[in-house]
């Protein structure tokens, strides 16, 4: 769960809040450098998808405008658990990120190169960013790690608005694999309802399970749940697995 800036200042000491006062400023410094045209297209067309995939060019000339690859900014982004502490990290870099107005260049550097928190704290935010589709890369490799904590944090709102049907489908199936809670995944209840693929992929893997003598998770039983049309039942799941008292 990310915290607000409000909340951050009356928990962080006062060294802490010093220096996320000086690595936003930082932040909001790169975001109000003289814009060029892509970058006001990409920047205020975040729910138009024309504007979004004008991002390239954004960070294109972002990066041509300025003499070094990184901006300052995202080294505080990869020291924010060292001065604020690691409960508050996701929420200080979803902070930078957010203030700094990141494009897809940065966001893709600091989880390209970021440590697996790094990576956790850009997948938490992309839905507060105005990338249109084009940062799925990330959630779809994060989606393939064996990481929970990275598979719970790709399956958020951003993955809700743009992962396509077949690759969402999958990534409930992975948090089922991963035994991550399906609580994780944002608007399941309304992607899921009156899916029949994703009911015959649930129930496929809950007949898997109950040959081999596993128990189906309740997990499972929830999401298939949600896969009914409004007004009519669930579809059953496979019957439990024999005991040896039965």
């Amino acid at each position: 769960m990310l915290t607000s800036r409000e909340e951050l200042d009356a928990e962080l000491g006062e060294a802490a809040r010093a220096w996320l006062d000086a690595a936003l400023a930082e932040a909001a410094d790169d975001a109000a450098r003289p814009q060029t045209a892509a970058d006001g297209a990409a920047r205020s067309g975040a729910a138009a998808d024309g504007a979004a995939r004008s991002g390239a060019a954004a960070d294109a000339s972002r990066t041509a405008a300025s003499p070094y690859a990184s901006p300052s900014w995202e080294l505080r982004y990869a020291a924010a658990g060292r001065h604020c502490g690691q409960r508050h990290a996701d929420s200080v870099r979803s902070l930078l990120l957010v203030e700094a107005r990141a494009p897809l260049a940065s966001v893709t550097r600091l989880y390209d190169q970021g440590t697996a928190a790094e990576r956790r704290a850009v997948l938490l935010t992309l839905h507060l960013l105005d990338l249109g589709d084009t940062a799925l890369p990330l959630v779809e490799d994060a989606l393939r790690a064996n990481d929970t904590r990275l598979v719970a944090a790709a399956v958020g709102p951003y993955a809700a608005d743009h992962l396509a049907p077949h690759a969402w489908r999958h990534a409930v199936l992975k948090c089922l694999f991963t035994e991550v809670p399906v609580t994780a995944v944002a608007r399941l209840a309304d992607r899921a309802r009156g899916d029949t693929e994703l009911a015959r992929m649930l129930t496929d893997f809950a007949a898997e399970r109950t040959a081999a003598g596993r128990p189906v998770p309740e997990d499972l039983r929830t999401a298939l749940a949600l896969t009914a049309p409004a007004g009519h039942p669930a579809p059953p799941t496979a019957a439990p697995a024999p005991t040896e008292e039965s």
